[in-house]
């Protein structure tokens, strides 16, 4: 049983791996060695492609926007969902459970659903095609993900510690801010990982209140409808690059607080 558990995860780690390494390599291949050889390793790497794809495909400025984009929605989401959930986990009031399900009910509601008014909202208050916009809407986008997470990270965490720094003169921001928080900051490296992969790859959105800039997505999209018949696979892979490095090199030096998000889960 053992041998076969440890064979499954081992087939199951090469599907997986195999094709992200083969983006990769194909990232530093010329067109006709993509084409003629599709598996080969190409010595010396062409990184010109990265180049062509950062440059003249004007992938740069997409992802510069994308990361901007990012940085400044967690800026705005993290405090939110966090006192959001916060509130709600630990203050019992009329409604509390009513508002908890109307926040986590966004979770099954597809974006795209509201894309039209949330357009047409957007272009009234001037803000269409701006990195305001489409901040604000990321942000509504993520709530009710980041709330529903940290509401069971908060909820249980033990009563005795808030009775004892309310009993030492705390009061509810200091309360919160100094120890609620540390003591939630596994959940809350969660939700910074899962956002910001969501948010990376987040396409729709951007494609409909972005009318002229474009964030990496959007831009490698249009990359492969230019390039499909071109024949510059080199370039299209090396943006692809560009879009799943950053996700992957932020998981790697991150997913110590992953696994120690999920083991004091399952403790508690």
């Amino acid at each position: 049983m053992k041998l076969l558990r440890s064979g499954l995860l081992v087939g199951f780690g090469v599907v997986v791996i195999l094709p992200v390494l083969w983006v990769f390599f194909s990232s530093v291949r010329g067109n006709q060695e993509i084409l003629n050889s599709p598996f080969a390793v190409t010595i010396p790497p062409a990184f010109d492609n990265f180049g062509k794809a950062w440059g003249a495909q004007n992938l740069g400025a997409a992802f510069i926007l994308s990361l901007i984009v990012t940085l400044l929605t967690l800026v705005f989401l993290i405090p939110i969902g966090g006192m959001m959930a916060y509130a709600l986990s630990r203050y019992q009031f009329r409604g509390s459970g009513l508002i908890l399900g109307l926040v986590t009910l966004g979770m099954l509601f597809p974006n795209l659903l509201a894309a039209v008014p949330l357009f047409l909202m957007m272009a009234d208050m001037g803000l269409d095609d701006s990195l305001l916009g489409l901040v604000m809407a990321y942000v509504a986008y993520s709530l009710s993900f980041t709330v529903f997470v940290l509401h069971g990270f908060f909820a249980a965490l033990p009563n005795e510690l808030a009775e004892a720094a309310t009993i030492d003169g705390a009061g509810h921001w200091s309360l919160f801010l100094r120890v609620m928080v540390p003591l939630a900051s596994p959940g809350i490296w969660v939700v910074v990982i899962f956002n910001v992969i969501g948010l990376w790859n987040e396409y729709n959105l951007a494609k409909i209140l972005m009318l002229q800039q474009k964030t990496l997505p959007v831009g490698l999209a249009d990359l492969i409808s230019q390039q499909q018949y071109a024949g510059d696979w080199g370039a299209i892979f090396a943006g692809a690059v560009l879009v799943i490095f950053p996700v992957m090199t932020l998981y790697l030096f991150l997913k110590d607080k992953v696994q120690q998000a999920m083991l004091a889960g399952a403790i508690k």
